[in-house]
């Protein structure tokens, strides 16, 4: 029934192709498991895009994504007798979507035999004579036996029972009491507190024990207690003596890590001179330093650059005056490459610049007003009277002159010298200059309190 029950379930394994299912990415064939969900309530027709996926049902079984075919054969099954012959079952399953060919292919049976024969119990023959007593005063027991014989059992099998049985047996004498030890006493103190490491003299400790419990009886004699009444033991369980380390000598166990000038290097030593053991003290101190070690080559010095001198006057070739004009001229600056040795790299870059200008040195000019400068510092610092100030200064407006000049437009001209410009003067300020605006600092410390921080920190 259980088989035709099995075979009925992997029969039916036929899914909706239109259900929603549980999507996974792994389907394990020799297992029928689904791992690695990859997401719910996904359309089966879009998780088996992929034939190498998984899905999981309505009804709770995991299926392989792929056309159905048949999965491994799962192991033989233990034989249904367990003498002479009987059979063995294996069994697979269809996984996949539709029907795997040769449905009756489910299971297969193979006849099997785990013994020729199947056990027949024995007989037990009569039982033997009773052995001596157990003891030779007081009460004891004694013992008989008997053998599974009558038949011997065959092809495993066995007599039921027991093959002895044993009664009280009485000598009707009285027994001696032999003598027997006491607990033995406390062990006493070991003879040191330590064993020296290699030393054959190892610290003892000793105890005793009486022959009291019971001493022997006189009538009828009994036994004295066999044995020593003293006992002597090594103390192996005292610990080591302590050796504390010593250090090593120091070594170098690094190359100077530098190819020019002076660089630290490594040392180490050991604690093992000789190395703590024991509880022993370990060695005072670090176990590595740095040494400075000298390479007696001079590093290179990389060439650094000056800054840039002043740009040159604003001139235009083979024309002696362009101020005042409309007329690009070109200015350019130089700079040094110095401090180079040993072999350094050169400064990065050019060492001369060029820039279109216009020349407006000395030249009359309409002016404007910049905005207020920020407030600068309180001054003094501290103070009922610190004052801060600000400024507006008088800046030319630059002609409207073409941006860009030179052959091909590119090169970006600038203003160039100072020029004379004049602005409005603004009440109530007389200057068409600069003009300056001054106001009373507030919340300034007093000068006790700042001295007082200074001589602090």
């Amino acid at each position: 029934m259980l088989l035709l029950i099995i075979l009925n379930i992997l029969l039916c394994s036929n899914f909706s192709v239109a259900q929603l299912v549980e999507c996974y990415t792994t389907f394990l064939e020799d297992k029928g498991e689904c791992k690695d969900i990859l997401g719910y309530d996904i359309q089966q027709t879009d998780c088996c895009l992929n034939p190498k996926y998984g899905f999981r049902g309505q009804d709770g079984k995991c299926n392989s994504c792929r056309k159905a075919q048949w999965g491994p054969w799962s192991p033989w099954g233990a034989c249904s007798v367990s003498c002479r012959e009987g059979v063995k079952i294996r069994w697979r399953a269809c996984y996949g979507i539709g029907r795997c060919k040769d449905a009756s292919q489910t299971l297969q049976t193979m006849s099997c035999r785990d013994q020729e024969c199947c056990p027949v119990n024995g007989g037990w023959s009569t039982w033997g004579p009773w052995q001596p007593c157990s003891v030779t005063c007081k009460s004891g027991v004694r013992k008989r036996e008997r053998s599974c014989t009558n038949p011997s059992p065959s092809c495993g099998g066995q007599c039921i029972g027991s093959n002895n049985e044993t009664e009280i047996c009485d000598t009707l004498l009285i027994c001696p009491t032999h003598g027997s030890w006491a607990s033995w006493e406390v062990w006493g103190p070991c003879s040191g507190i330590c064993k020296v490491e290699g030393s054959q003299n190892i610290p003892f400790q000793q105890r005793t024990r009486r022959c009291s419990d019971p001493p022997p009886s006189v009538n009828p004699r009994g036994n004295d207690c066999p044995g020593t009444p003293i006992e002597t033991q090594e103390c192996n369980h005292l610990p080591l003596c302590p050796v504390h380390g010593s250090w090593s000598e120091w070594v170098t166990v690094s190359e100077c890590p530098v190819t020019c000038g002076l660089g630290l290097q490594l040392q180490k030593r050991e604690c093992n001179n000789p190395a703590p053991k024991h509880n022993g003290q370990q060695c005072p101190g670090e176990n590595s330093r740095k040494a400075v070690c000298n390479t007696n080559v001079h590093c290179p010095v990389d060439g650094r650059w000056t800054e840039w001198e002043e740009w040159s006057d604003c001139k235009r070739h083979g024309r002696r005056n362009i101020s005042c004009s409309a007329t690009a001229g070109m200015q350019s600056r130089t700079r040094s490459c110095v401090g180079r040795e040993f072999e350094g790299d050169f400064c990065d870059g050019d060492s001369s610049d060029n820039r279109g200008c216009y020349n407006i040195e000395g030249c009359s000019m309409e002016g404007k007003w910049s905005e207020w400068s920020n407030w600068g510092f309180c001054e003094p610092p501290c103070g009922a009277r610190s004052i801060k100030t600000r400024s507006r200064h008088c800046t030319p407006i630059y002609p409207a002159y073409p941006e860009y000049v030179g052959q091909y437009k590119n090169l970006k001209a600038f203003f160039w010298g100072e020029s004379d410009q004049s602005c409005p003067p603004i009440p109530p300020y007389n200057s068409n200059d600069v003009i300056t605006e001054t106001a009373q600092c507030q919340e300034v410390p007093i000068c006790e309190s700042v001295m007082r921080l200074r001589n602090r920190t």
